[in-house]
C-alpha cells in the first residue's frame, strides 16, 4: 500500500479486557493477556462511517501502516485510549503529534467531556445511541459463569448475535457523533504553544512513576488490621453487632444520655469535648479512629500499577473545564494528605515491615499515619531521585500582576509574605508587626485565601474565620478593609464583568483589558483570549434580562449536568487568574522537558522530576523562573522553591 497523504482518520473502537479500565487506567487494561480489539468504526474524512469486525476478519490490512504514517492525522474522543490500545495491539509506538482529541477539543470550548453528553450540548441531529452500556458489560468484560450459558466467562459474538449487530450499529454511532463535533468546533484552532502542552501531557501519563509496592501492600493490611481489631473492642463495649452503623450507635448513645443529630467528624470532636463517662468517651474515641479513610489510595495504586512497577494515566488534561487546569485520575495526586510526620523515613520502615505493634508505641492514630503515608508511596526509580519545584503563591501573584496592585507585587518583589502584607495594608500597621503564629496573620491569611474573587463573610466562614471568633459585623468589617486596601483588584471585578457583558450585547466586537485578556462573543460561545493565546470558553453565553447577570450553558461539576450556570466579575477573574497560573506551569512544564528534566507528575503548581541521583531542585527551579513572553516582568515576582527526595513528601 502506498503512503497516504494529508489524510484525516478518524476512529472508535470497542475492546476487550479482563482487567478493570476504570481502576487501573488503560495502559494495564491493555497490558492484559487477553486484551482484544474487537470491532473499529472508522471513516476517512468525509467518506461514510464503516464498521470492520476484528473477530471476523482481523485487523485491516492497511491499518498499521495509516497509524505509522505520519501524514495521516489521526481524530478520536479521548486519544489516549485509542492511541494506547492501537500501539499495544500492534506493538508499535505512534507519536502524540499525530493525534487529535476531539475530547479535549470539546472541552476547550466549553462543553462536557462525554461523547454523548457533548452530542446533546450540541444538539446535534445524530446523538450517541444510549444502548452502548449494556452491550460494552456484555462483549467487553469478564461475565460471570453459569449454568445457563454453560459455564464460560466471555461472551463473543455468536452467543448473541442480535446483540452483535447492535453493537456494529452503536460503534458506527460513536465515529459520527465524533466527527461531526470535531468539524463543528475545528474553526477555532488549538494554539501552537496550546498544542505542544498536550503532547508533553502525553508523555508524561505514559512516563508514569514508579510506587513502593511493598509500602503499599504493607499499609493496607496494617489497616486492615488496624480496624478490625479496634471494631472488635467497639463492639464489646457497645454490644451492637455493627457500630459502624450510623443509626445503630445513635441508638447507644441515646442509652448514655445523648441524642446528637450527627456523628460527623465535628459533631464526635464536639461530644469529645463534653463531660461524658469513660466508656462513652472510649467508643468516641474509636469512631473517630476507624472513621478516617487511610487505605482508598493505596488500594488505588495497588490496581492501578503495571508490570514495571509504574502506574500512568495520574493527570487528566484539561480537566477543569473552565479553566483547563489538571485534574487528577486514578489516585487523586491532587488532594493527597499532607503528612507532618517527624523521623519520616522511620515511619515507612516501620510500616514496610508490617509492624503494627510498634507504630501503635509511637501514634496513637495508625489511620492517620498511614494517611500521611500515601505521598511517599511514589517512589524515584532506582538510582534516580525527586526534585520538587512549587510556585510560591502563584495565584496571588498573579491576581496582583493582572490587577497591577503595586503594594502586592512589592511584597512578592521582597520577602513574599503576603498573608503578613495584607494585614498590614488593611489595618494601617506595620507588616513587621504581624507575627507568624498570631491571629493578626491568621486574619490576614484567610483574607487572602477567601476575598481575592468578590468572595464575602460566607467565604471567610469557608475559610474558617468561625475558629477564630469573630463575630458577623467583624467578617464585615474583614471585608470591607481587604477590598479598600486593594483597589486595583475590585476595579479589576468590574472591568471584566463590564467586559464580558459588552461582548455579549455585541458580538463579533472584541474588548480588551488593560492586562490583556480580551472577551469576544462568537457565533457560539463568549470567549476569554488569554495573552498566552488559548481560550476560555462560556458556551450559548447570554445576558438575563431580569437580573442582568451573566449566563451560559456549562456542565454542573457536582451532578455532571448539562444546566444553566451563572458568572460575575469575581467569578470571572477567578477564572482568568487559574487559567493564567495553570498556562504559567504549561510553560515550566515544556522548559523542564526540554531541558531533560522529564516530569512524572504534577500537583497544583509543583511539578515532580525523576532525574539521576546527585541532581538539583535548584536547576529546575531556575528554569520554572525564566520570562515568560506573554507576561513581560511576571518573573520579577514568581518563584520556585523546592528541594531532593528519594520519595514524594510534603517538605
Amino acid at each position: 500500500m502506498t503512503a497516504l497523504s494529508e489524510r484525516t482518520l478518524f476512529a472508535d473502537i470497542e475492546t476487550y479486557s479482563s482487567a478493570d479500565l476504570a481502576r487501573g487506567g488503560v495502559r494495564k487494561y491493555a497490558e492484559a493477556p487477553d486484551f482484544d480489539i474487537l470491532l473499529m468504526s472508522y471513516t476517512w474524512d468525509d467518506e461514510p462511517v464503516r464498521v470492520w469486525d476484528f473477530t471476523a476478519d482481523g485487523p485491516p490490512p492497511w491499518l498499521r501502516e495509516a497509524l505509522l504514517d505520519d501524514t495521516v492525522l489521526k481524530v478520536a474522543w479521548n486519544i489516549a485510549f485509542e492511541r494506547t490500545c492501537f500501539n499495544r495491539y500492534f506493538d508499535l509506538y505512534t507519536p502524540p503529534e499525530q493525534w487529535r482529541d476531539a475530547m479535549t477539543l470539546a472541552a476547550m470550548n466549553g462543553l462536557p467531556m462525554s461523547l454523548e453528553a457533548a452530542g446533546a450540548a450540541l444538539q446535534l441531529t445524530e446523538q450517541k445511541l444510549d444502548t452502548g452500556k449494556a452491550l460494552i458489560n456484555y462483549f467487553c468484560k469478564p461475565c460471570r459463569p453459569t449454568k445457563t450459558n454453560g459455564g464460560r466467562t466471555r461472551n463473543l459474538p455468536e452467543h448473541a448475535p442480535d446483540k452483535w449487530q447492535q453493537f456494529i450499529t452503536y460503534c458506527g454511532r460513536d465515529t459520527e457523533v465524533e466527527r461531526t463535533i470535531y468539524k463543528s468546533l475545528i474553526h477555532f484552532p488549538v494554539p501552537a504553544a496550546e498544542r505542544r502542552v498536550e503532547w508533553a501531557d502525553a508523555r508524561i501519563n505514559e512516563r508514569g512513576v514508579m510506587i513502593d509496592r511493598q509500602l503499599v501492600a504493607s499499609a493496607i493490611r496494617m489497616d486492615d488490621a488496624f480496624k478490625a481489631e479496634h471494631m472488635a473492642e467497639m463492639q464489646r463495649l457497645t454490644g451492637l453487632e455493627n457500630p459502624n452503623s450510623l443509626v445503630q450507635l445513635k441508638g447507644w448513645l441515646a442509652t448514655r444520655g445523648l441524642t446528637p443529630a450527627a456523628l460527623d467528624k465535628k459533631a464526635v470532636a464536639e461530644l469529645l469535648g463534653t463531660a461524658i463517662d469513660p466508656t462513652t468517651r472510649r467508643v468516641l474515641r474509636l469512631r473517630q479512629l476507624l472513621g478516617k479513610s487511610s487505605t482508598a489510595k493505596y488500594a488505588a495504586m495497588e490496581e492501578a500499577v503495571c508490570s514495571d512497577g509504574r502506574i500512568r494515566g495520574l493527570l487528566q488534561y484539561y480537566g477543569a473545564g473552565r479553566t483547563g487546569r489538571w485534574a487528577g485520575r486514578r489516585v487523586q495526586l491532587q488532594n493527597l494528605a499532607q503528612n507532618h510526620l517527624e523521623q519520616i523515613d522511620l515511619v515507612r520502615d516501620i510500616v514496610k515491615q508490617g509492624d503494627l505493634e510498634g507504630l501503635e508505641l509511637i501514634y496513637d492514630n495508625v489511620p492517620d499515619v498511614l494517611s500521611q503515608l500515601i505521598r511517599t508511596a511514589l517512589i524515584a526509580k532506582p538510582g534516580h531521585t525527586f526534585l520538587v519545584a512549587d510556585y510560591h503563591a502563584i495565584e496571588a501573584v498573579c491576581i496582583a500582576y493582572l490587577a497591577d496592585e503595586g503594594w502586592r507585587l512589592n511584597v512578592f518583589a521582597g520577602d513574599g509574605k503576603i498573608y503578613e502584607a495584607s494585614y498590614a495594608q488593611a489595618f494601617g500597621v506595620p507588616k513587621e508587626s504581624v507575627k507568624k503564629g498570631t491571629s493578626e496573620r491568621q486574619k490576614g491569611k484567610i483574607m487572602e485565601l477567601a476575598l481575592g474573587y468578590g468572595g464575602g463573610p460566607s467565604a471567610l466562614l469557608a475559610f474558617g474565620a468561625d475558629k477564630l471568633g469573630l463575630a458577623p459585623e467583624q467578617l464585615q468589617e474583614l471585608v470591607d478593609r481587604w477590598r479598600a486596601a486593594s483597589p486595583k483588584i475590585t476595579a479589576m471585578w468590574r472591568a471584566c464583568e463590564k467586559a464580558a457583558k459588552a461582548a455579549i450585547r455585541c458580538p463579533g466586537k472584541a474588548y480588551r483589558l488593560k492586562n490583556g485578556c480580551t472577551y469576544l462573543r462568537d457565533r457560539d460561545a463568549l470567549r476569554l483570549i488569554l495573552p498566552s493565546g488559548r481560550r476560555l470558553s462560556y458556551w450559548a453565553a447570554w445576558l438575563d434580562e431580569d437580573s442582568g447577570s451573566i449566563r451560559f450553558m456549562g456542565q454542573n461539576q457536582t451532578t455532571r449536568k448539562w444546566e444553566r450556570m451563572e458568572t460575575w466579575g469575581g467569578r470571572l477573574v477567578e477564572n482568568i487568574v487559574q487559567a493564567y497560573a495553570r498556562d504559567i506551569l504549561a510553560e515550566a512544564i515544556l522548559r523542564l522537558e526540554a531541558a531533560g528534566f522529564p516530569v512524572v507528575f504534577s500537583v497544583h503548581d509543583e511539578c515532580i522530576v525523576e532525574a539521576p541521583a546527585g541532581a538539583r531542585w535548584q536547576n529546575m527551579a531556575e528554569i520554572m523562573g525564566q520570562p515568560v513572553p506573554w507576561a513581560p516582568g511576571l518573573d520579577k515576582y514568581l518563584h520556585a522553591d523546592g528541594y531532593e527526595t528519594l520519595f514524594y513528601k510534603k517538605d
